[in-house]
C-alpha cells in the first residue's frame, strides 16, 4: 500500500504550499481507516521539506516518482520516502531512503543496535543504515516487485538535524557492514545526497516503477527459498523419524493436493516433534513456490527456531525473519493473502485485549488470512487465561470461516530418551489427568532427581554444562519480577530467593531475553516458561515455588494465588482456585518436560517436596521389581 504518491513537481508543490502532510493524513484515513498522531504529522512537515529541497537541487526530472510511507505489503513496515527513475545505463531504479530526526546517538554493544532519544527518552533503536538496508533485503528476498520486473535497489538514510562528531558512534565500526552498503547522509551533507539521487535515478521513468510497486505481492523469490533450503539440508535437528513421517506427509497432502480452504490440526504432547513436523512442512511447502509464514506466538521459541535454523549465522538470521512471524500481525492481512500459515505452539495464540494485539482473535485471523492453516497444539500447554488456542477453539473458529477440518495426531514420545513413561507420571503426578503409565518410566532411559537444596540443583546443571551438554535452571512465576526501569534491565536483581537455603539468583535478562537459552554467559539466570516453552535442552532444573503446594490433608496438588506474580496469568482467577490450578499446573509439566536426557527438581514447599520423593519412591521401587522379574525370566 502506498500512502502517497507523485510526480517530482507535484510533490514539490505540496511542499511549497505546506499541504504534504495534511494530504498524506487524508489518504491515511481513507487508506488505513484512522488517523495519526500529532507528532507523526510533525515529523512529515519537517522531514519532507528537507526532501523537498532535496529533489529540487538535485535536478532529478520530473519523470521521476516519488512514494512516501509506502507499507510493505503483508508487514507493519513502512518506508518513509522512496523515488523511483532510471540511471544513465537504463536500469529501473528505486532508492530507499530512511528519514530521522535525530540530534545524536550513542552506540550500544549489540551490532544492530544504537541509543538516541525519542518518544520522551532514552532508547535502545534500530540504526539507520540497517533499517533501510533491512528493507531494501527483504523486498529483493520477497516482492515480486523487484525480482519478476527486474528492478534494481538501493537504499540509504538521511539525518537531517544531525551534526557528526569527530569519534562519530553511528560510524563505529561495528555498523560499517551496513553503513557501507547503505550509506548515512548528515546534516551537512545534502550535496552528496542530491548527488546520489541523481546518479541512480536522474534520467527519469519512474512512473512505471511505482506502478510495480503498487501490484506487487509479497511472496519469497525462487533465489531465497533456495537459499533456505540449503539451511536446512542436512541440519540434524530437523530429522523425521517414525511417526512425525506419517503426520508430515499428511500435511504435505491435504496443504498441496487442493484450492479449497483447510484448517489442520495437529495434536501432540511435549516431545512428540509438533516443531520438527513444522518446519520440514514449512520449508517443502517453501519449494513448492507458495507463500507461505512460520507463526511463532512465544517470541523466544520464534528467535530459537531461526537460530537453530541458521546455525548461528548473524546474517542468515537476519533474512530467516523476513518469513517467520509473531502472532499478531494478521488481524489486518487481506483474506486470503497467504496460501499456507503454519502455527507452531497454537496453545499460546491470544484473545481479544491481550497486550498490544489490536484484533479480537489471533486464530480467527490466521484462519481468514490463508487458504490453508496448520496448527500445532497441546491443550495443556494453555498457561494463561487469554490463550485460546485450544483444539476444540480453533476447529469452532474454522468452521465459522467454512474452512474444513482434518485432524493429525502424534502421540509418540521424542524429547525426553523416548520416555513416554516420564511424562505420563508428571502429568499422573501434578494430577493434571489421570494417565495409564503413572506408576514410572526406564530410569535408564531418562534421569530425574528431586535435590534438597536450590545449590545442589544449580551443582547439578552446572556439571552438566561442564560436560558439554545444554542445560538451564528455570522457575515458575513464584517471585515478583523487579521492573526495567527500576534498575532491572539486563538481569541486575536477585529476584528468585529462598532465604532458608541463602539462595538468590535473577531471572533471565530483560534486555536480551530470546539469547537466555543459547547464550552460555546468562547460564546463572533463572528462565520462566515464556523464556523456554517450545524449547528443549539435554538437561533441566526445575525450582518448584510456593505458587505449587501439595495439601497433605486433601491428597491434592494446588495453585497458590497469593504465590503466584505473573499478573497477566492470574487476572480473574482470584476466586477461581481450580481454573488457577490448572494454569499453574500446566506451566510446571512443561518446564519439567523440557529436558531430552535428564531433569531434576527442588520443591520449595516442604509438603510438595515430601510428595513429589514419595511419587519417585513409587517409581524406584517399579523399576527395581521389573529389573528382578526380567533377571529372574532370563535365568
Amino acid at each position: 500500500m502506498i500512502i502517497y504518491q507523485n510526480s517530482v513537481t507535484g510533490f514539490q508543490n505540496d511542499v511549497d504550499n505546506n499541504s504534504i502532510a495534511d494530504k498524506i493524513e487524508q489518504n491515511f484515513i481513507e487508506k488505513v481507516g484512522h488517523t495519526v498522531s500529532p507528532s507523526e504529522k510533525r515529523s512529515w512537515n519537517n522531514s519532507l521539506y528537507r526532501m523537498g529541497t532535496i529533489v529540487r537541487l538535485s535536478k532529478i526530472p520530473d519523470t521521476c516518482w516519488i512514494l512516501i510511507e509506502y507499507n510493505i505489503p503483508s508487514t507493519s513496515k513502512r518506508i518513509d520516502f522512496l523515488v523511483c527513475g532510471q540511471d544513465k545505463n537504463k536500469n529501473k531504479n528505486f532508492i530507499i531512503v530512511e528519514l530521522k530526526q535525530w540530534e545524536k546517538a550513542t552506540r550500544t554493544d549489540m551490532p544492530f543496535l544504537v541509543n538516541t532519544f525519542i518518544h520522551g527518552n532514552y532508547h535502545d533503536v534500530t540504526h539507520p543504515s540497517y533499517q533501510a538496508y533491512s528493507y531494501k533485503h527483504f523486498l529483493c528476498d520477497m516482492s515480486t516487485a523487484v525480482y519478476e520486473k527486474n528492478l534494481h535497489p538501493y537504499s540509504c538514510a538521511y539525518l537531517h538535524n544531525y551534526k557528526v562528531s569527530k569519534k562519530e558512534p553511528l560510524l563505529d565500526k561495528q555498523y560499517a557492514e551496513f553503513y557501507t552498503d547503505t550509506p548515512m547522509f548528515f546534516q551537512n551533507d545534502a550535496s552528496k545526497l542530491e548527488r546520489y539521487f541523481y546518479e541512480h535515478v536522474g534520467q527519469g521513468n519512474g512512473k512505471g516503477i511505482a506502478d510495480d510497486f503498487e501490484d506487487s505481492k509479497i511472496k519469497p523469490s525462487k533465489k531465497f527459498i533456495e537459499y533456505v533450503s540449503e539451511l536446512f539440508q542436512n541440519n540434524p535437528a530437523y530429522i523425521l523419524l517414525d511417526e512425525q513421517v506419517i503426520a508430515y506427509a499428511k500435511i504435505m497432502k491435504y496443504a498441496c493436493a487442493s484450492d479449497q480452504r483447510m484448517t489442520i490440526l495437529v495434536n501432540g504432547g511435549p516431545g512428540t516433534g509438533k516443531s520438527v513436523v513444522a518446519m520440514n512442512v514449512f520449508v517443502d511447502l517453501l519449494k513448492t513456490g507458495k507463500n507461505v509464514q512460520f507463526v511463532a506466538p512465544n517470541s523466544s521459541f520464534k528467535s530459537a527456531m531461526i537460530d537453530v535454523l541458521a546455525w548461528h549465522r548473524v546474517e542468515a538470521k537476519n533474512r530467516l525473519t523476513k518469513i517467520f512471524s509473531g502472532s499478531t500481525k494478521f488481524y489486518e492481512a487481506p483474506p486470503l493473502s497467504y496460501d499456507v500459515l503454519i502455527v507452531d505452539e497454537a496453545h499460546r495464540l491470544k484473545a481479544k485485549g491481550t497486550y498490544m494485539y489490536k484484533g479480537d482473535s489471533q486464530a480467527e485471523d490466521v484462519i481468514k488470512a490463508s487458504r490453508v492453516n496448520v496448527f500445532f497444539i497441546d491443550d495443556e500447554q494453555m498457561i494463561r487465561p487469554n490463550d485460546e488456542g485450544s483444539m476444540d477453539y480453533v476447529e469452532a473458529v474454522a468452521q465459522k470461516n467454512h474452512s474444513e477440518v482434518i485432524k493429525v495426531h502424534l502421540n509418540a514420545q521424542f524429547r525426553c530418551s523416548g520416555a513416554d513413561g516420564f511424562v505420563s507420571w508428571v502429568e499422573h503426578t501434578l494430577q493434571i489427568r489421570d494417565t495409564a503409565n503413572f506408576d514410572g518410566w526406564d530410569k535408564k532411559s531418562f534421569e530425574f532427581k528431586i535435590m534438597d537444596t536450590p545449590q545442589e540443583l544449580e551443582r547439578y546443571i552446572y556439571k552438566k554444562q561442564c560436560n558439554g551438554d545444554t542445560a538451564r535452571i528455570v522457575a515458575g512465576f513464584a517471585w515478583p519480577w523487579t521492573a526495567a526501569k527500576n534498575g532491572n534491565p539486563d538481569a541486575e536483581v536477585a529476584d528468585v530467593t529462598i532465604p532458608k537455603y541463602g539462595y538468590a539468583r535473577p531471572w533471565n535478562s530483560r534486555h536480551d531475553q530470546y539469547t537466555w537459552a543459547i547464550d552460555e554467559t546468562k547460564s546463572h539466570q533463572i528462565g520462566c516458561i515464556h523464556t523456554s516453552q517450545g524449547l528443549e535442552f539435554d538437561y533441566i532444573g526445575v525450582i518448584l515455588g510456593k505458587d505449587i503446594y501439595y495439601d497433605p490433608a486433601n491428597h491434592t496438588v494446588n495453585g497458590d494465588y497469593a504465590n503466584y506474580y505473573d499478573k497477566t496469568g492470574k487476572v480473574g482467577l482470584k476466586n477461581k482456585p481450580d481454573e488457577l490450578s490448572r494454569y499453574i499446573k500446566n506451566i510446571y509439566r512443561v518446564l519439567m518436560t523440557r529436558g531430552i536426557k535428564g531433569c531434576a527438581i527442588f520443591c520449595c514447599d516442604k509438603n510438595m517436596q515430601a510428595y513429589m520423593k514419595e511419587r519417585l519412591k513409587t517409581v524406584e521401587s517399579n523399576t527395581l521389581r521389573l529389573l528382578t522379574y526380567n533377571d529372574h525370566k532370563a535365568s
